[in-house]
Order: C-alpha cells, then sequence, then structure tokens
C-alpha cells in the first residue's frame, strides 16, 4: 500500500482549477483587461498629472492633439485624465459593492440553508421581496433624496446587491448540510457556527467567488446608469457614467472624445468581469474534470 501511495501522483483542486482557467483564453483576456485599467487608473496619473479641479476656458472642447491625447472637455479638463480619476471612482465603487453585496448574500444564504425549516422560509421570502424591487429604482430614490458620494454608493449598492449570491450560496449549503464531515462535528458536539464557517462556506468558495466577480460588474453598470442620469458622484468628481452624461449632448457636435472613451471603458471592464466570472465558474465545475 505504501508503494502504491508513493508511486500514485496527486493531483489537488487547485492547480487543476488553475490549469483550466488558463486554458480558457477569453477569461486570461479578462484578467488583462482588468489588469491594464487598474494600472491605467492608479498608475496612470503619476506619468499623465493633470487639474481635475480648476476650469480653463482657453482650453475647451480641444480635439485630441500632442496636447491632450484624448482632448478636452466643456469646461477645459484634461479628457484622459479625467478618464482615470473617472476610473478610479468606478472601479473602487464597483470592487467594493461587489464584495459588499457578496458577503452580505455568503451570510444570509448560508445561515438560510443550513437552518432550514421556517428560518429558511422567512429569510428567502425576504429574498423574493427584495428581488421583485429593482435595485436601479431603489438607487434612483436614494440618489436624488440625498447625495450618497463614492462611499454611500458602495453601502447603496452592496445593499441592494446581495440577494442574488445569497440564493446562490443557499442552494449550495443545502447540498453540503448533510454530508458526512458536517453531521460529525455536530454528533461530537460542534455547534452551528462552526459547522458553517468551516465546513459550509470554505466548500463553498467557488461558488461564492463567481458570484462576487458578477457583482463587481453589475455594480459597475449600476453606478454608470445612474451617474449618466445625473445622480450619481457630483462635480469636480465624476465616474465613467458621469462622464458619458456631461459629453452626451456634445457628441451630436462632432466632438465624439467625449463619449467614445467613457463608454469603451465600461463595455471593456464590464465584459472583462463576464469573462473572469465565466473562466472561474468552468475552472471549478467538477462535471468538467478529466
Amino acid at each position: 500500500m505504501s508503494a502504491l501511495t508513493e508511486t500514485v501522483p496527486v493531483v489537488s483542486r487547485r492547480p487543476l482549477s488553475v490549469r483550466r482557467f488558463a486554458r480558457n483564453r477569453t477569461a486570461v483576456a479578462g484578467v488583462v483587461v482588468v489588469v491594464l485599467f487598474l494600472l491605467f487608473c492608479f498608475a496612470g496619473p503619476l506619468l499623465h498629472a493633470t487639474d481635475q479641479t480648476r476650469t480653463d476656458l482657453s482650453q475647451v472642447n480641444l480635439a485630441p492633439s500632442g496636447a491632450h491625447w484624448l482632448g478636452t472637455d466643456a469646461v477645459g479638463h484634461d479628457e484622459l485624465g479625467r478618464l482615470m480619476y473617472g476610473g478610479r471612482v468606478s472601479l473602487l465603487v464597483g470592487l467594493a459593492a461587489g464584495v459588499l453585496a457578496t458577503v452580505i448574500g455568503t451570510l444570509w444564504g448560508a445561515v438560510a440553508g443550513y437552518a432550514g425549516g421556517w428560518v429558511d422560509a422567512v429569510m428567502m421570502r425576504v429574498v423574493d421581496a427584495g428581488i421583485a424591487i429593482p435595485a436601479l429604482f431603489i438607487l434612483l430614490v436614494v440618489s436624488a433624496i440625498s447625495d450618497p458620494g463614492p462611499l454611500g454608493l458602495v453601502l447603496i449598492l452592496g445593499l441592494v446587491s446581495w440577494l442574488v449570491p445569497s440564493r446562490l450560496v443557499r442552494a449550495e449549503t443545502l447540498t453540503l448540510k448533510n454530508r458526512d464531515y458536517v453531521l460529525t462535528l455536530r454528533a461530537i458536539g460542534g455547534t452551528h457556527g462552526r459547522a458553517i464557517l468551516r465546513h459550509v462556506l470554505p466548500n463553498s468558495v467557488s461558488t461564492i467567488v463567481v458570484a462576487a466577480t458578477f457583482q463587481v460588474a453589475d455594480a459597475i453598470l449600476l453606478v454608470a446608469y445612474v451617474s449618466y442620469l445625473g445622480l450619481g458622484v457630483q462635480p469636480p468628481r465624476t465616474d465613467w457614467g458621469g462622464m458619458l452624461s456631461a459629453g452626451l449632448t456634445a457628441a451630436y457636435s462632432g466632438r465624439w472624445w467625449l463619449i467614445v472613451p467613457p463608454g469603451l471603458a465600461i463595455i471593456l471592464v464590464v465584459c472583462a468581469f463576464n469573462a473572469i466570472g465565466d473562466g472561474l465558474r468552468d475552472a471549478f465545475d467538477v462535471r468538467g474534470r478529466g
């Protein structure tokens, strides 16, 4: 038996999942796009320093040139620099809101699925009621009442976007809570909290990670929607949706550089996160393993 153990290689799940993800060219391209945009938004201003707070009426609506690679906007701001600073807000809010929504949904779904019975029924009826109300509607109402700012947008998005992850984690928990290792822990006196934290959640990592990736993409889109309608972060701060809103009327005058760059940025980043989510889902899918 010992000789057989020594000669048979043991292949762990993690390297196999990594190899499966690496073979997905679309997912790898998504990672590259996200990394490039993070470098562009956070390291770019160090190489291309611009003033995004003061107006310069002598530089209004200039076409792309050597001095301003993406031209200037209606108040003289350098559009390339604004794209960098706007990307910071969009990416930070999207990432933070996606993580917050996933954390809340994971805990809610794990408790509901593990508890079962009337607790599960009540908790999931809350989820069903929340899903019936469009998240964009809630976000618009709150933004119209007050100026939430980036932190406020993170909290609002996190509190309205956790519903889908909770249903995914609940479904995973229902299959895990009757496994032998969970039943053994309960038989020797382990608490419910220990069972959830030590066994249920660690074995739901694949579902949680995939859900988080899609939540980030959805959060970036929601921020763009609200900012496009003029209810997002207020000047002099901006994000890509706000840049789209500011450049929409100018686009009819031929100033395409005010709307094409932020529009492409939103499309590329959202598609990249969706591609990463698809790649992670396939990499963790045990049915596709050989």
